[in-house]
């Protein structure tokens, strides 16, 4: 885990006054009911064979004993840890927690057998059944939504190069102040949420606005842990996009911007030099950018 330095905690403290993290509290509730409402996260597919369970819960549980042995863990930090487990369970921050922490791990052992465009996590903030949209395509916002108009355009293809016609971009970001639709007070639903199915080419176009980096709530038990260990709750500014098409793997990725903060210490660990977008001054206040996706076929 990347730690604090002082050009991070600067930053970090310039950053607070605009963009103060929506509660813990609120953010984690959404996670879960999220998570536990959109099916295809529901563990449908996961092995349950007996051997399979029994090394993978040896392995974890093996791996607890080691750390514990290895630093000498006292009983009043053993009781410590139990209170912050129960309290991430109490708040509804496991899949927040998970999501941050842990899924970049789990996405770096798919991609070894994917080609394609690169993928990385889905992280906590993702709400399906959005507004459906056609390329060219206005992602919802506020009348007075603040930031730097972004369009967004590019191409799906196959991994031969084929058009991959009337494919399907589900693009949600934060606003220009690091918050979500669906996880922060006094946001419209839906809003910068959107799903665009792209022309017969595969084409598509998208006007939204180029998000701000956000950080990881702060206020509840994983702000805590945060805080002690000393690291610094940010990610990078990105935009996330689930890429489909009938008959090819949807890619889970999302796409950061050159020259943004925490492009190098994001706190989930999840960015890829292959993600990262450089849009250019269109000469109208808006910034464009090309991005083209490629689909493996099932």
């Amino acid at each position: 885990m990347t730690t604090t330095d002082n050009a991070v905690e600067q930053s970090a403290i310039d950053h607070s006054a605009a963009a103060t993290s929506p509660t813990a509290a609120d953010s984690g509730a959404s996670a879960s009911a999220s998570f536990r409402s959109t099916s295809q996260y529901s563990g449908a597919g996961a092995v349950s064979d007996t051997a399979r369970v029994d090394t993978l819960a040896r392995a974890l549980l093996g791996a607890v004993h080691q750390v514990i042995s290895e630093h000498e863990v006292t009983y009043p930090e053993f009781q410590a840890a139990k209170k912050w487990l129960m309290d991430v369970g109490d708040g509804g921050e496991w899949p927040l927690f998970l999501d941050v922490f842990v899924e970049h791990a789990v996405e770096e052992v798919a991609a070894r057998t994917q080609t394609g465009t690169k993928g990385t996590i889905l992280g906590p903030y993702y709400l399906p059944e959005q507004v459906q949209l056609t390329s060219p395509a206005t992602l919802p916002a506020r009348p007075d939504e603040k930031g730097t108009p972004l369009l967004f355009r590019g191409q799906v293809t196959d991994t031969d190069g084929s058009p991959v016609p009337h494919a399907v971009l589900d693009i949600w970001q934060a606003d220009e102040k690091g918050y979500y639709s669906g996880f922060a007070p006094d946001i419209p639903s839906g809003n910068l949420r959107g799903v665009v199915t792209t022309d017969d080419q595969g084409r598509f176009e998208i006007a939204t606005i180029q998000p701000a980096p956000y950080q990881v709530p702060t206020d509840g038990p994983t702000g805590a842990l945060i805080s002690a260990a000393g690291w610094h709750p940010w990610r990078p500014a990105h935009l996330h996009l689930l890429v489909s098409a009938e008959g090819h793997r949807t890619v889970t990725t999302q796409l950061y911007f050159a020259g943004g903060e925490y492009l190098d210490s994001d706190v989930a660990e999840a960015t890829k030099p292959e993600l990262i977008l450089d849009p250019t001054d269109a000469g109208n206040g808006t910034r464009e950018v090309t991005y083209d996706f490629v689909l493996e076929r099932n």
